[in-house]
């Protein structure tokens, strides 16, 4: 279901589940990873891909969300919501780099999980990311939409998230939602290239995971009601 490796300072973790549809076991199994790579010390990075050539990751496991007695491999379910949010916090404020590959569609909760990484590549001829909520009749959560507002720019954001657009590669590119695109044979290449580049940056977890939680934790500098002229003019106030 998600496997493992390390090359050096690289991590690669890979979800090996076909759509890879999120349930209580599939993120059970992401978190378990993790804490392998949170255990390591020195430069690292990680590298998320699927090895699915169509899907990143198709989002919920909908047939499990609507029948879990019928389907119990998926865990429980009555833990799924607090626990998915919690992994995908967790994501996105890990300690070393995290770069995505995403090689193919990433709807819903795999678009989540793609956004809570610092860099994402994407396949340029096919597949596309999309949170569809709103066009299956569901709202999209707070947490989910504070995480879209802070990974994505202004105009992008509302036709993501109110008109539920569909992004191929060139266009998530261009509406900068991605940072590079490329052919599905040279993308785990070029995503393991990036992420050996930025390693060295979590060599220091304390610094690296810290100006994370910065970013996107509680306080954040992004959310305060202040603005920078102020913060400036009184930076004592806001020392760390």
């Amino acid at each position: 279901m998600i496997k493992l490796e390390r090359d050096g300072p690289v991590f690669t973790l890979t979800m090996d589940a076909g759509e890879n549809r999120w349930n209580t076991t599939f993120v059970r199994n992401v978190a378990k990873a993790l804490d392998e790579v949170e255990a390591s010390t020195g430069a690292a990075a990680l590298v998320t891909r699927s090895s699915d050539e169509k899907f990143f990751s198709n989002g919920l496991d909908l047939d499990w969300v609507q029948a879990p007695d019928a389907h119990p491999d998926g865990g429980d379910r009555t833990v799924f919501g607090g626990e998915f949010m919690a992994l995908m916090g967790r994501i996105i404020t890990l300690p070393v780099p995290t770069v995505c590959a995403i090689n193919g569609h990433a709807f819903g909760a795999g678009f989540m999980m793609a956004l809570c990484h610092d860099v994402r590549l994407m396949r340029v001829d096919r597949g596309f990311i999309c949170a569809n909520e709103v066009q299956l009749g569901m709202k999209i959560p707070e947490p989910e939409l504070a995480l879209f507002r802070h990974k994505l720019p202004a105009n992008a954001f509302f036709e993501t998230v109110q008109l539920s657009r569909r992004w191929a590669g060139p266009h998530a590119l261009e509406a900068g939602i991605v940072q590079q695109v490329a052919e599905l044979d040279d993308l785990l290449s070029a995503a393991t290239q990036k992420a050996q580049e930025l390693a060295p940056l979590g060599a220091n977890r304390d610094v690296y995971g810290g100006q994370k939680e910065r970013l996107f934790g509680e306080n954040a500098a992004l959310n305060t009601p202040h603005g920078a002229a102020y913060m400036l003019k009184n930076s004592d106030k806001f020392a760390h």
